[in-house]
């Protein structure tokens, strides 16, 4: 595996991210805890979060993700600074008109929440995970800032954050000497590219900010299991996927990955993984797993390195410009 300095700080971490969304939700604890720990022996040292997950399955009031998390790291399977914990906050945890948002009341509150289901004393990457339109943007930074001073968080970063609103957060982390974003974690795939590429690329590579993408198989689009002519599978998710993806563009993008991938004998979903992390912007991809098998296959997609020839031929198939 290897490891990449998350923007312009001096903390290193696999360019696989383990996404954990899914824990709780479809896969239980005891699996998850053998994903983490499978995550650990093959190279992983990133591990992605969020308080509100999985709050939208029935019965499941949030927090479930971090505990299960919080859990493992118990079980001493491996000691927690070798392990780099990303979690997020501004969704609703609560009916109450303070329970989401990035005020300075629901980031504290929160952060503590947080803490305590990971059981642990700090947390090494604290994003806000979407903007939040009613808070200052000051209050916000100065709260985090706030945290990092206390050491309960040791980083900053960002998610689904627009060029306009990144680049204005930084500029007031600078004139008022705050602690600055240092990463982004935006929708990134070789079918979903423009909304990254066209501002925040430039930017992040600018400004030395850490670029962990996620959804980078495109919900499961990317790995192969939907085929141009071949019916769709009846869910939700399917229905979602088609919507998005089922296009000449969509399908040309998976016939591209499957011949190029057949050169490194590697998967569709490989070499989707790959693509991804030969963007020079790319610090770290987040896959979920469901399954151990499932990780250690995608994660292979790390070990696969594209010609710059062959990541010309990719980018000319779901070209935007």
């Amino acid at each position: 595996m290897e490891y990449r300095r998350l923007g312009r700080t001096g903390l290193k971490v696999s360019t696989i991210c383990l996404g954990t969304m899914q824990f709780g939700w479809s896969a239980d604890e005891p699996t998850s805890h053998d994903i983490m720990t499978k995550a650990v022996e093959l190279g992983c040292n990133f591990f992605d979060t969020a308080d509100i997950y999985s709050r939208w399955v029935e019965g499941n009031d949030g927090g479930v993700s971090e505990t299960i998390i919080g859990n493992w790291l118990q079980s001493g399977v491996v000691k927690r600074d070798q392990i780099i914990i990303a979690t997020k906050v501004r969704g609703p945890m609560g009916s109450g008109p303070n329970d989401k948002g990035l005020s300075r009341h629901h980031i504290l509150t929160e952060v503590e929440k947080s803490l305590d289901r990971l059981q642990t004393d700090y947390i090494d990457l604290y994003q806000t995970h979407f903007p939040d339109e009613e808070t200052p943007l000051d209050e916000t930074l100065t709260a985090l800032d706030d945290l990092i001073r206390s050491g309960l968080v040791r980083y900053i970063g960002c998610s689904n954050y627009p060029a306009w609103l990144l680049t204005k957060s930084l500029w007031i982390s600078d004139v008022r000497r705050l602690a600055r974003y240092d990463s982004l974690q935006p929708h990134y795939s070789y079918v979903h590219r423009a909304e990254f590429e066209r501002e925040l690329q430039p930017l992040c590579l600018d400004q030395g900010i850490g670029v962990i993408p996620y959804s980078p198989l495109a919900g499961g689009f990317l790995t192969g299991k939907y085929r141009r002519n071949e019916p769709l599978p009846e869910s939700d998710r399917a229905k979602g996927i088609r919507e998005r993806y089922f296009n000449d563009t969509g399908f040309s993008a998976v016939e591209k990955l499957e011949e190029v991938g057949q050169r490194h004998e590697a998967t569709i979903a490989q070499t989707a993984i790959a693509w991804t992390l030969a963007n020079p912007a790319v610090t770290s991809a987040i896959i979920g797993a469901n399954s151990i098998d499932q990780l250690t296959d995608t994660c292979k997609g790390a070990s696969i390195t594209l010609s710059a020839a062959e990541k010309e031929e990719m980018d000319e198939v779901t070209a935007w410009k």
